[in-house]
């Protein structure tokens, strides 16, 4: 099977074909059943700082992971190397493991009936014919639309152009085999600013699959410099309790933490604030959250999950209530469920919204804080309690009135998902969860 790599790099019937001989071989060995998951891919990213280009990467990768089970025991190994020589070693791995292993009933393939009966074209791979010159160009336009924005950006901190194409195979040994090829492209620009009172560092990016639907390199450049130079003059606020404001861009990382809660994982480890909460309100009556994996060229399309099983549209909160728990094939055994196509995460988890845009949600707020920036680590998934370093903006008479920083917002995921008071419809799409800025009624705020 050596000839996996000598077309192609990544081509996807020839990752298939060899997904299946694995599989094949494993059977041979003793196996009860198997699976195969293999990726690989190349990539180019450039960096240029200040006028000159800092880095050239050429990324070319490539790995293999076979799982086996005996009698209810797993045992996984994985290879960068696809000679036969290392993948029989693989296989024999994987085989040591599993006898070593303690036997699991769970255990185990995705029953038959969930597989994906039918792969559908999903519109993912646009290659992008850029080379190490139209690159670096690019990335430099970006730095040059930001330093010329305003006298107040002293320096760049990095301007990025990157692309990649890689392909995903699996298999098992109930007969399922597929792959598919997919890319993701991305401009990013990050700037510093200096005035007396100090330096401020901000950014901006594009990601996309197509590469026509990126931003304009220079539109990314200003869109940094704009965001970075409204940073300057930051300063603390009384402790207080305010509504808080999420800039679109960081709101996705709070269903993030939703995802998280209601995974099966969680769930069965009995370590999730919203345990057995299957039909119980989870979020403002008024939002609802649904998957959308079969989305034409969008970042979190997949035709299957991680366990070959299906992936399809669904309600996962209705009208603020858990229509669903995200489970993949060993999650859904341990809590005696079907798999819901969701082993590896979800893809497209797409929130409600409203009819304002960021700019009307600000206008309609008397003093509010609107948050454009996350630090640190303090979410507690068992208790749901969220304390994060943030900055942003403090709002007035329906403005921005001044930028803060070195706060800290504070509440519980359970009491902020219910007081949830607005989505805009500013719905950032560049990632696999898509919601547009979130109101929250009041939160603590520690500042002075």
């Amino acid at each position: 099977m050596n000839a996996v790599l000598t077309r192609e790099h990544g081509e996807p019937a020839m990752l298939d074909e060899l997904a299946v001989d694995v599989v094949a071989r494993a059977r041979r060995g003793g196996a009860d059943a198997v699976e195969v998951s293999i990726s690989a891919g190349e990539g180019l990213g450039v960096t240029v700082r200040n006028g000159a280009c800092e880095t050239v990467e050429y990324e070319r990768d490539k790995g293999l992971a076979v799982t086996v089970y005996l009698g209810g025991r797993k045992g996984t190994a994985t290879t960068s190397d696809f000679s036969p020589a290392a993948l029989a070693e693989s296989i024999a791995a994987a085989q040591a493991i599993a006898e070593q292993a303690e036997p699991d009933a769970c255990a185990g393939l995705a029953d038959p009936r969930f597989l994906a009966r039918v792969v559908p074209d999903l519109d993912l791979d646009h290659p992008w014919a850029l080379d190490v010159d139209a690159a670096v160009e690019l990335a430099l336009e970006c730095e040059r639309a930001a330093l010329a924005a305003d006298a107040r950006l002293k320096q760049s901190d990095g301007c990025s152009v990157n692309r990649y194409r890689g392909t995903r195979a699996y298999a098992n040994s109930h007969g399922f085999h597929a792959a598919y090829r997919g890319t993701r492209h991305g401009i990013s620009s990050v700037m510093i600013a200096a005035d007396a009172q100090g330096m401020q560092r901000g950014y901006w990016y594009t990601s996309a699959r197509r590469p026509g639907e990126l931003e304009a390199a220079a539109s990314v450049g200003a869109t940094a410099a704009r965001r970075t130079v409204a940073k300057l003059g930051a300063r603390k606020i009384a402790t207080t309790t305010l509504p808080v404001l999420f800039d679109s861009r960081i709101a996705g990382g709070l269903f993030g933490h939703l995802v998280g809660a209601i995974s099966g994982s969680a769930q069965y480890r009995r370590a999730s604030f919203l345990q057995d909460a299957l039909g119980e309100e989870v979020l403002a009556a008024h939002v609802s959250l649904a998957e959308e994996p079969h989305l034409p060229a969008a970042l979190g399309s997949a035709p299957f999950d991680a366990d070959g099983v299906a992936t399809s549209a669904k309600a996962v909160v209705e009208r603020g209530r858990l229509a669903t728990y995200l489970l993949g094939a060993y999650s859904a055994r341990r809590l005696g469920r079907d798999p819901t196509g969701n082993a590896g995460g979800v893809h497209n988890l797409i929130a409600s919204h409203g009819a304002r845009d960021l700019e009307a949600l600000i206008a309609s707020l008397p003093r509010a804080l609107l948050v454009t920036d996350l630090m640190g680590f303090g979410v507690n998934g068992v208790t749901g309690d969220y304390s994060r370093g943030a900055s942003g903006f403090l709002i007035e008479h329906g403005e921005l009135a001044h930028p803060v920083e070195e706060i800290t917002i504070a509440g519980n995921l359970k009491t902020m998902f219910r007081n949830i008071v607005e989505i805009g419809n500013d719905v950032d799409r560049r990632g696999t969860i898509h919601t547009g800025s979130i109101l929250i009624d009041d939160m603590a705020i520690a500042g002075t």
